[in-house]
């Protein structure tokens, strides 16, 4: 079955008829879709999450290039829906295992440090809906698991298009 499309098509036609140069930004999908990906989309929009960590196999597998300073994504909720534009402040790859207290405390997910920011990345990379996407059903992170740090900033709110 394929993977439903990273923006809703509808959606982007109505972007890019007022924001051409929005055709080519990348799409910016936190978690899977549902209740997870929705409160990080709320938090980003209130300010509050200003990084995501994203492992560099998921880079790799979808043949997608690291983010890049200055880079402008499209934020999509749940259904696909372009809610707002991101650009990139930082980044930075790094071992899981040396992902530090800035990271977890500016994902803006109340981590209380970083052993509660590894707990919960954990829980997502080893889930059954994240070993399916990386076609994995053993899949583990370790220490030396490298990881890309990304730090953004929200430079528009889309709203209703």
């Amino acid at each position: 079955m394929d993977d439903p499309p990273a923006i809703d098509p509808h959606a982007l036609r109505r972007l890019t008829a007022t924001r051409p140069e929005l055709a080519e930004c990348a799409v910016a999908e936190f978690g899977f879709p549902g209740p997870q990906r929705d409160r990080l989309v709320e938090r980003i929009l209130a300010g509050r999450k200003t990084a995501t960590t994203a492992l560099l196999d998921d880079y790799r597998r979808g043949g997608a290039e690291l983010p890049r300073v200055g880079q402008v994504s499209i934020v999509v909720d749940s259904r696909a829906w372009p809610v707002a534009l991101i650009e990139c402040t930082g980044v930075r790859v790094l071992p899981v295992g040396a992902v530090g207290a800035d990271v977890a405390r500016e994902e803006g997910e109340d981590f209380a440090d970083v052993a509660a920011w590894r707990d919960a990345h954990e829980r997502f990379w080893h889930g059954e809906e994240y070993r399916a996407h990386a076609g994995d059903p053993g899949f583990t992170v370790a220490d030396d698991t490298p990881a890309v740090v990304e730090w953004f900033a929200v430079t528009a709110r889309l709203g209703q298009l």
